[in-house]
């Protein structure tokens, strides 16, 4: 109801809240408060100032799932802006995001793409499949196109497994939206190069969850050896990889105790070689 105004009564939702529409909470918002949106932003006549980068991520499948992890660390020119950033995060149930890119749009765009998946969810009564979950990432980094040309872009990797195939998958973008599967395993990042090149030489069919992290350990460390972007594992300050698996039963973090003991497995056979 509204008042002779057209405004809406006290305590009653503004129309657009009411309105028929898609199932897409982006849409929505792009219709009805696009300014919020982070694509959507008008920059400041100047350059860009240097703000925090996050850089490595990896991902990999194994026999029941994938595994994704990134180093914790973020840069802002030539200094380590923060030590213990977080670069991977759950984007529901059963699919993962790993952030590249421009630190602060790279978050804001994560929690979008969650409430995204959520919102549909409620809306359809159902989960969107991971092939509809990769392409609505794909079209919410098109969004932000504007900003990448001027030097704040974000790429990140998604990965998850699919319900319908029973199998772990992985997807890379480029900034334009690009949307990309990629076979067994893959990284993205400014130590991405190293990394590739470790998955490379370690991965191989029929890999367990346990072995998949100290997979994607060790491309880490091996990025942070030759590349000042990336943080590797740090005993001295327990600060390691934030790991995930998603498998059948879901998302799940791997705890630090566990990535510890990859860690020491990994300097053992290091010291034996």
């Amino acid at each position: 109801m509204t008042d002779s105004l057209g405004s809406p009564t006290p305590g009653q939702l503004p129309a657009a809240f009411r309105a028929p529409g898609s199932s897409s909470f982006t849409d929505f918002l792009r219709d009805h408060a696009g300014h919020l949106l982070p694509g959507r932003r008008t920059l400041p006549p100047g350059t860009v100032p240097d703000v925090p980068h996050a850089t490595t991520i990896v991902a990999l499948t194994f026999d029941g799932g994938v595994v994704m992890a990134g180093d914790r660390r973020a840069t802002m020119g030539n200094l380590i802006a923060h030590r213990e950033i977080e670069k991977v995060y759950p984007a529901d149930e059963y699919s993962c995001v790993g952030i590249a890119g421009t630190a602060g749009i790279a978050v804001e765009l994560v929690r979008l793409f969650q409430v995204e998946l959520e919102h549909y969810e409620k809306i359809e009564g159902a989960l969107l499949s991971l092939d509809g979950k990769a392409n609505r990432l794909s079209t919410m980094i098109r969004g932000n196109l504007g900003l990448a040309m001027q030097g704040l872009a974000v790429v990140p990797l998604f990965a998850g497994f699919d319900i319908a195939r029973t199998r772990g998958r992985i997807f890379s973008y480029d900034v334009t939206g690009g949307r990309y599967e990629e076979r067994d395993f893959h990284s993205v990042g400014s130590g991405s190069l190293f990394a590739r090149g470790s998955l490379k030489k370690r991965w191989r069919p029929g890999l367990t969850g346990a072995e998949a992290v100290g997979v994607a350990v060790e491309a880490l460390t091996d990025a942070a050896d030759d590349d000042s972007a990336t943080g590797g594992p740090d005993d001295a300050r327990r600060i390691y990889p934030v790991v995930a698996r998603v498998t059948a039963e879901g998302y799940q973090r791997v705890s630090d105790d566990e990535l510890a003991a990859a860690v020491g497995a990994l300097r053992q056979r290091g010291e034996q070689a």
